[in-house]
């Protein structure tokens, strides 16, 4: 063994070491020369301890003064109490430090690129500079903490998935393009000229395929692909959680995904999350929150007044009523003294950022309502307006009018910007609001292409009630599908599955696909449909955005080793990069 391979990690050492012998490794975390002694804290993934150097090795107090931030050193010494008054209850190791006996120089370093600190992101290196050189930037212990936490957690989800029957299965990286959803990564085939694989999206048909085989519970932490514009919580390659079961339904999934979730939260950050979870369907989502991934952390309920809003004279509400729209408006409590006319002025700015026209406003008061359409609304309406939207003296509502989806779109966002502009919650707390939206819409009108688009994806099956409006009324058609959303994120989304080959090419067939296209693009899966497919469902959780839930983090790129940035880009290895000519020629490009 080498004389310098530790014995000890940097974060090990206690008051029951006192006396003993270590060897420690690690980095110079930090280094303080005061002539006869010398400082240093030892830095590794564990933690810091204190080394000091003393003037009765003169020999070794100078080579510990070649020392400098980042150097990796190995250090051998005995294990002794700190001095009273000089413990350092913030480190674990805080009450003891090691003094030196003997010192290895295992690599110097040069002076860094920026400083590895571990103070507030206004004070980092500018994140393109951290991630062009991300070996450095997972030095600091915040980010290796959420690295071992999504560890944690998918340790946590193979324990339990295991005990309770599910098989891991690894599905393949080079599959078929089968264009209905996001853009695929396509790689070409240098054996097979002018053919290309696909980067998989998701595991979705080889997992329905494992159903058939007859393997009917699934799982697999998998590596997924979409060629997509990013934002915070996004990057174009993801890991989820790729779950699947044989006859099943909703409610069987619900099952073992809230025992999983409760696992997670308990076993990962020690939080007791209450089961079951609530549902709440689509349309309901939309209407009391505006969008299908309500935060429920607070109030903020949209309310429907277009009744009321028909019986007042403001022309604004009367017009859009009678093009088929809707009025709707949020009471947001006490807040009528903490917004300016300036700052309700700001308010219809962040709505018209989402389509809609303006925002109305009223200031709540004991006898009277205070606003400029207070004229246009008649004291029996005022009342009951009152009355819908719960108000008392000091309370502010605003409303918009518009279409339906605008108004969804508007109060959605609208309501998500009062709750952090009155810091309505808290986004350190453990406070962690689950539910289950389910009974989405089947599908989606394609504007642009002018025809029917999938929801979801196109294997999920409708609501049995509902097939035989798939052709005379596929927007009315309901989907068995039902996504997980944790405090106004999407975590996970699933569905049961098509498992009747006749209903699936009914399918296809709405989304404007000819039997000839879909025996083309899907045919093996027709072909499983056919030969003793049994009833199945399953769900994807995203392990990226669960890893952000938990580390209480708003940037994806926190919980991943290597991310790209914004323009998906590795900046670290340079990638996307050219290639030679004679790869290309290769590949027959």
């Amino acid at each position: 063994m080498a004389d310098w391979q530790r014995t000890h990690t940097c974060g090990e050492l206690r008051d029951s070491n006192v006396e003993q012998p270590a060897v420690l490794n690690g980095w110079v975390n930090t280094y303080r020369n005061q002539g006869s002694l010398v400082f240093i804290d030892l830095r590794d993934r564990y933690g810091v301890t204190q080394v000091v150097f003393e003037p009765d090795n003169k020999e070794l107090l100078e080579a510990a003064q070649e020392l400098r931030s980042e150097f990796v050193v190995s250090v051998t010494g005995i294990v002794a109490k700190r001095l009273p008054g000089k413990e350092n209850k913030d480190l674990a190791t805080g009450a003891i430090e090691v003094k030196a006996r003997s010192l290895s120089i295992l690599n110097r370093c040069p002076t860094l690129p920026f400083e590895i600190t571990e103070f507030s992101d206004q004070e980092l290196a500018n994140e393109d500079l951290r991630l062009q050189y991300r070996f450095l930037d997972l030095r600091r212990s915040s980010l290796q903490k959420v690295l071992l936490l999504r560890h944690r957690l998918c340790q946590v989800i193979r324990a339990y998935l295991d005990q309770h029957g599910f098989l891991e299965v690894e599905t393949p990286l080079l599959g078929r393009s089968t264009p209905e959803g996001a853009r695929d990564y396509l790689v070409p085939s240098r054996v097979h000229p002018g053919n290309w694989y696909a980067l998989p999206q998701s595991p979705q048909l080889y997992k329905q395929l494992l159903m058939v085989a007859g393997f009917d519970k699934y799982f697999q932490i998998a590596r997924c692909l979409r060629d997509e514009d990013l934002r915070a919580d996004r990057q174009p390659e993801f890991t989820q959680l790729d779950l699947e079961m044989s006859f099943v339904e909703m409610d069987d999934v619900f099952h073992v995904i809230e025992g999983l979730a409760a696992a997670v939260f308990e076993q990962c950050l020690g939080v007791k999350i209450p089961l079951p979870l609530p549902r709440l369907k689509y349309v309901d989502a939309m209407l009391r929150f505006g969008n299908d991934k309500p935060d429920l952390r607070y109030g903020l309920e949209i309310v429907d007044v277009s009744e009321l809003a028909g019986q007042t004279e403001f022309q604004v509400f009367r017009s859009i009523l009678e093009a088929g729209g809707k009025v709707r408006g949020i009471n947001v409590s006490g807040a009528a003294d903490k917004f300016s006319r300036k700052g309700l002025d700001e308010l219809g700015e962040v709505v018209k950022r989402y389509g809609a026209k303006g925002l109305a406003w009223i200031r709540v008061e004991a006898e009277r309502f205070t606003s400029p359409i207070e004229k246009f609304l008649p004291g029996p309406v005022q009342q009951e307006m009152r009355r819908a939207l719960n108000g008392k003296p000091g309370d502010l509502f605003v409303f918009v009018a518009d279409q339906e989806e605008i108004v969804c779109q508007a109060l959605g966002n609208l309501r998500i910007h009062l709750a952090s502009q009155l810091k309505l919650y808290d986004p350190m707390a453990l406070d962690y609001q689950i539910a289950w939206v389910f009974d989405f819409p089947s599908f989606i009108w394609n504007e642009e292409e002018k025809r029917w688009a999938a929801n979801h994806h196109p294997f999920t099956a409708p609501m049995d009630e509902d097939l035989a409006k798939l052709e005379s009324a596929p927007a009315s058609v309901r989907a068995k599908a039902y996504d997980l959303v944790i405090n106004g994120y999407e975590c996970g989304g699933g569905s049961i599955r098509i498992h009747n080959p006749e209903v699936q090419s009914r399918i296809f067939a709405v989304l404007g696909m000819t039997p000839e296209q879909a025996r083309q693009r899907f045919g093996f899966l027709l072909d499983a449909l056919r030969m003793g497919a049994p009833p199945h469902g399953g769900i994807a959780l995203g392990i990226d955005r669960w890893a952000m839930m938990l580390a209480q983090t708003a940037n994806i790129r926190d919980v991943i080793a290597f991310p790209k940035n914004q323009r998906a880009r590795d900046l670290m290895t340079g990638a996307p990069a050219p290639v030679e000519k004679k790869q290309l020629k290769e590949l027959g490009l």
